[in-house]
């Protein structure tokens, strides 16, 4: 199956996801969080074809998110997060967050608990939040448009605004 090139759309979230919205993707980053270098480990853990570890590897090396480094005296390399790729790291964590919630079959959550390493208390829920408060939901924020906004988004934007923020009266 081809995908479409999602990198000319006037969208954030479109442009990152022609990086980093193939599935494989996220689980090699991941797998990178999870201490994962190799290869063979990738293979190994992920249960993905060799063809397409090697596809989505370089992919994720070009666009920066991993770097490739020969390991000394051997044919083999090692793939390790770029600050780029460990900056993905929230997305993972919101991600899992969300799955335990929606999409898990385990009553109370998922197979792994996250908590703080220097308190030990479970980590709060990932979302935008307003500075010093609480999580906030779509329905809570304005969206406002930047210097490089197109006029076609300029229009999404005051329309969901409208929409979104006339049903809070």
């Amino acid at each position: 199956m081809y995908r479409k090139d999602l990198s000319a759309i006037d969208c954030s979230i479109a442009r990152s996801l022609d990086i980093v919205g193939e599935w494989w993707s996220l689980m090699i980053v991941r797998e990178c969080t999870l201490g994962t270098t190799r290869f063979d480990v990738f293979q190994r853990r992920l249960g993905i074809a060799r063809n397409v570890l090697t596809n989505r590897l370089n992919h994720l090396v070009e666009h920066g998110i991993l770097s490739k480094q020969p390991l000394e005296g051997e044919r083999f390399f090692e793939y390790r997060l770029t600050p780029k790729g460990e900056a993905l790291y929230p997305i993972l964590v919101a991600l899992m967050q969300w799955g335990d919630q929606w999409a898990g079959s385990e009553p109370g959550g998922g197979p792994i608990q996250m908590v703080d390493k220097r308190s030990g208390r479970p980590i709060e829920w990932m979302g935008p939040r307003a500075a010093e408060g609480p999580v906030l939901g779509y329905r809570d924020i304005r969206l406002e448009p930047t210097a490089c906004t197109s006029d076609r988004t300029r229009e999404v934007i005051e329309q969901r605004n409208h929409d979104v923020l006339r049903e809070d009266r």
